[in-house]
């Protein structure tokens, strides 16, 4: 599922890369062409954007948030974590679809939580939902991603990454 989401017979491939991306002053987030394409080519227009751990949002296509609900509501293991993923999900997010202009609104809840109000943005594909994160958590995750690359690209290697 990480590289295409098949939807009935349509199968769309995401598009791959992080791309730069903002918030306009009433919420919208403005996609590049490559995911407009991306969302335009799913056989359900319906999105839930939300955040499940306050720190970035995600655009999830409606049919990927329906197999997060169910599971949701069937994990045993630890019925609290459930529980508080479901409350920051419920808390923050809201239904939206992209306009004619590739554009999804995001609450007013999230964008204050995260930051993003009126902001620069980047934007990515993981798990055929779009993730949106903030300067700051971009340049953590970089700052992460520079100190153990090295050594993280081994172990995978050693698994078989090419």
């Amino acid at each position: 599922m990480a590289d295409e989401i098949s939807q009935g017979a349509v199968l769309v491939e995401p598009p791959r890369g992080m791309y730069p991306a903002r918030l306009d002053e009433k919420g919208r987030l403005k996609l590049p062409v490559e995911f407009q394409k991306y969302l335009g080519g799913l056989p359900e227009k319906k999105l839930f954007v939300t955040s499940t751990e306050r720190t970035t949002a995600t655009v999830y296509p409606i049919g990927i948030w329906r197999e997060n609900e169910k599971l949701l509501d069937n994990f045993v293991d630890n019925p609290e974590a459930s529980e508080l993923i479901r409350f920051n999900a419920q808390d923050l997010g809201s239904e939206a679809e992209m306009d004619g202009q590739g554009r999804v609104q995001f609450s007013p809840e999230l964008r204050r939580e995260l930051h993003i109000e009126n902001q620069s943005v980047k934007v990515l594909v993981v798990n055929g939902a779009i993730q949106v994160m903030s300067d700051g958590t971009y340049q953590e995750l970089r700052k992460a991603a520079e100190q153990s690359s090295k050594r993280d690209l081994g172990i995978l290697k050693r698994a078989g990454f090419k």
